[in-house]
């Protein structure tokens, strides 16, 4: 009803203005008109101050999100991530407690709390996890997972939330090894790291397959290097500054970095997940949060060793 009435007050403008343009009688239609078009006018001039009001609370409410980076509400929803609850420092049972810990978990409630979801943790193998989730047995993965164009194949990475760099882990005592091309060019040095990762793979850029030994988990990569089974481990400089902190007698990184990677969340592939996850992390690099959660945990600050696992 509203709207037929701006209608017609519309309509009286232009015929009015059709009369004047065919030189009719102009005054006498403009008097004939006046007491429609006031009228009209009056009625409908309070719906559309409400309309200009309801417009410019829309356009502020938009602005207003904009400039505060408002985040997408997952209304309660169940989010299962997989973690492997044995790689320091992203997941873990922390041997005080009893209870899983870790920066992945610290991460992933953090992230629900800004999204408003729940995070539902569940423990996984390394060894077939990244297929698990692209067969969508999980919404998602956290374990320090580097972000590689193969792995992108089957499924949707997050954006990075940090950049580790990969090193060479020796023991104290070994003097021919100080970079890779040492490696490289002696083959009595034998190299080893665990399967399945970007350490593996970057081994086996510098180096033969045949001269690579592999190890299901870090800690049997280690305790072979501890052991005299292997003469160098390729890692990720978090993970051996712990074995470091915990063995410093025995253990040290030498050597430039061998590659830069940034690690990230996995996600089934097209997951509507990306996005919002995205977002909160955007939003936790802004307000300091992951900043403070390096400090804790790819700092001194952190004292669990693997051995206290054990």
């Amino acid at each position: 009803m509203k709207q037929t009435k701006i209608v017609v007050l519309v309509s009286f403008l232009v015929l009015v203005m059709f009369l004047v343009a065919c030189g009719g009688q102009v005054q006498e239609a403009i008097e004939e008109a006046a007491p429609t078009i006031q009228a009209a006018a009056t009625e409908v001039a309070p719906t559309i101050e409400a309309a200009a009001t309801e417009v410019a609370e829309e356009v502020e409410q938009a602005q207003e999100e904009a400039e505060t980076g408002a985040l997408p509400d997952l209304g309660g929803r169940e989010v299962t991530i997989a973690v492997e609850n044995q790689y320091l420092p992203f997941n873990y049972i922390d041997p005080n407690t009893g209870e899983p810990a870790g920066w992945d978990y610290d991460a992933w409630d953090t992230i629900c709390e800004l999204l408003n979801c729940v995070p539902v943790y569940v423990e996984a193998g390394w060894e077939g996890m990244i297929q698990a989730v692209a067969d969508g047995q999980y919404d998602a993965a956290a374990d320090g997972i580097t972000i590689t164009d193969e792995r992108a194949e089957i499924v949707d990475f997050s954006d990075g939330y940090i950049n580790i760099e990969q090193r060479l882990l020796v023991r104290v005592d070994e003097d021919r090894v100080n970079s890779i091309e040492d490696v490289q060019n002696d083959e009595s040095i034998v190299p080893g790291t665990q399967t399945g990762t970007t350490n593996y793979e970057t081994a086996t850029q510098y180096l033969d397959v045949d001269r690579i030994r592999g190890y299901e988990t870090f800690p049997f990569a280690v305790q072979a290097l501890l052991s005299g089974d292997v003469d160098v481990v390729f890692m990720d400089e978090t993970a051996g500054q712990g074995y470091v902190g915990v063995n410093a007698e025995d253990l040290k990184l030498v050597g430039e970095s061998l590659s830069s990677d940034a690690l990230g969340f996995i996600y089934p592939k097209g997951s509507d997940l990306v996005e919002p996850v995205n977002m909160a992390i955007a939003e936790m690099k802004a307000n300091g949060t992951l900043e403070e959660l390096a400090v804790k945990y790819f700092t001194d600050a952190f004292t669990i060793t693997y051995d206290d696992l054990e």
